[in-house]
């Protein structure tokens, strides 16, 4: 079922794709506004902690000027790591949809469950599966042509 929101994050996921980084995108959006998007850029930044969602946080601290994201909602293609998992549950987002599972690395289910209710002091409401075809796709193919 298509999700603008998700449509938003895929778009960024291709802004990676083009730079040989892994697809993956993500939105933050505050009362039906996107306030931050931002796409993996490890290669390129040359950083392991530049992934999408960690540096959309940042840009949506800076545009609130608060380290708290209580009131917002991150968007984002692949499942968290458990990384990025932290960054979320340290800047209370509220809700976290993601598209593609992540078998090897995923902290919201796949492989650890970091968001499960009493394991920490904030626990997002997380959605999984968003556009989650063409989420996997857009992975498909970068990996395949690394083959």
């Amino acid at each position: 079922m298509f999700n603008p929101y998700m449509a938003e994050a895929i778009n960024e996921a291709k802004k990676a794709l083009e730079l040989g980084e892994v697809p993956v995108g993500a939105v933050i959006v505050r009362n039906g506004e996107i306030i931050s998007r931002a796409y993996n850029l490890r290669e390129t930044s040359r950083q392991a902690t530049a992934h999408a969602e960690l540096l959309a946080i940042q840009k949506a601290c800076s545009h609130l000027n608060s380290w708290r994201l209580d009131n917002c909602d991150l968007y984002v293609t692949l499942e968290p790591c458990p990384m990025c998992a932290g960054a979320i549950i340290n800047a209370r987002i509220k809700s976290v949809y993601f598209g593609a599972y992540d078998p090897k690395g995923g902290a919201c289910g796949s492989v650890a469950d970091l968001f499960r209710k009493g394991n920490f002091n904030h626990a997002p409401i997380v959605y999984s599966g968003i556009m989650e075809e063409e989420c996997e796709t857009l992975l498909k193919e970068f990996f395949s042509k690394l083959r």
